[in-house]
């Protein structure tokens, strides 16, 4: 099952009684748990050898033959809160923070499939099963829209992206849309230093900040522009002499392959991100809103690897 992205706690119509949980910044993760303890990523890919500490607390649970769909997540204790870059690093090095597995559904057990069960049955039975288990950690899971509201802004800086909402009735369909998520966004500005695309018809933006040090850092792009976003942006463009960053974009920055581009003359503007920013950047794709035509880009906060959205004084 997947999650797609809903407006609000109660935009979903669910057929039934919807059960919200937090929404953890990690990996999911499927755990088969039986003579031997299987970990396989979204992707199918094996994630066993990865994470040890997770195969040896499934392990000592002596699960029947049992299958979990759960997240890895990393505590990072430095920072009080999970670390998505810290998770990533545990596949190049076991040397990095240990990894915690936060279960939310349960597929089979004992040998049995549990799919076509609602998903109120299958709670009841994870709970049941994990009840007393050292090293499981079960995700906390409320019916109760208020409290939902609650840990939407608690767990906020835990690191936590917001709130999953499903339905009570449904069944478990792999791969298939059928949860919803509720995710946190803040407003903040940034500098529009490339473009996909031309300066006369931007199809995404590439964003950037200033550094102490005047250098403009690439810090994220925006999802495609709609065609009223593209005639209004437009006019405020300017082709620059120079890149600010390298041609084409390396595709670990926001591609699966180099992206080529066109620089612009830097423009403030107005955009909507979420909570998913490490080591300089926004992981996932930022939503255009205005240009701020009456901020100077000296307004803005300077960048930060740690990721400062504090409002620039032009507010």
């Amino acid at each position: 099952m997947r999650a797609v992205p809903a407006a609000g706690l109660l935009a979903p119509h669910t057929r039934g009684t919807p059960q919200y949980e937090i929404k953890w910044d990690g990996w999911r993760c499927l755990a088969f748990c039986g003579d031997r303890i299987r970990l396989q990523s979204r992707q199918l890919n094996d994630l066993t050898g990865h994470f040890p500490e997770v195969v040896a607390a499934l392990g000592a649970a002596l699960l029947p033959d049992t299958v979990l769909d759960g997240e890895l997540v990393v505590w990072d204790p430095a920072s009080g809160r999970t670390s998505f870059t810290a998770l990533q690093r545990r596949v190049r090095s076991a040397a990095a923070p240990p990894a915690s597995y936060v279960v939310f559904d349960l597929l089979q057990v004992d040998g049995h499939e549990l799919v076509d069960r609602p998903l109120l049955e299958r709670r009841m039975l994870l709970e049941e099963l994990c009840d007393g288990l050292a090293g499981i950690t079960v995700c906390p899971a409320t019916r109760d829209p208020d409290e939902a509201r609650g840990w939407f802004d608690e767990y906020s800086a835990a690191g936590c992206e917001g709130i999953v909402i499903k339905d009570l009735t449904s069944r478990y369909r792999a791969g298939a849309p059928g949860w919803w998520k509720w995710k946190r966004r803040t407003t903040t500005e940034a500098l529009v230093g490339g473009v996909v695309g031309s300066p006369r018809d931007p199809v995404a933006l590439l964003l950037g900040r200033y550094a102490g040090d005047g250098t403009l850092r690439f810090v994220g792009r925006t999802v495609v522009l709609t065609a009223a976003q593209r005639a209004g942006l437009a006019p405020e463009l300017r082709p620059a002499g120079t890149s600010w960053w390298p041609q084409p974009l390396p595709a670990a920055w926001t591609w699966k392959k180099p992206q080529a581009y066109e620089p612009v003359e830097p423009v403030v503007v107005e955009i909507a991100v979420d909570e998913a920013f490490e080591q300089g950047r926004w992981r996932h794709p930022v939503r255009y809103l205005r240009v701020r035509a009456e901020l100077h880009p000296s307004q803005l906060p300077l960048w930060t690897p740690d990721g400062d959205l504090a409002r620039p004084m032009g507010h």
